[in-house]
């Protein structure tokens, strides 16, 4: 996972193990803090989808995911 950071947003790009490409998920800098330090990643981050949400944990592509 790799994070950018503007104006308190930050845009992680997180690389799918399986097809090797690459998506980005924009989240609020202060959510992404409380998930790191344990909140529960539906509590951090409510506004996300699921599919966002899963990026984020393991990386792995709504396709790739749709897949398996």
């Amino acid at each position: 996972m790799v994070a950018y950071a503007s104006n308190g947003m930050v845009n992680v790009q997180c690389v799918c193990p399986w097809c090797k490409g690459a998506n980005f998920v924009l989240v609020k800098g202060e959510q992404l803090d409380k998930w790191q330090s344990g909140t529960l990643i539906q509590d951090a981050f409510p506004l996300l989808s699921a599919d966002e949400r899963e990026l984020l944990m393991t990386g792995i592509c709504p396709e790739c995911w749709n897949k398996m």
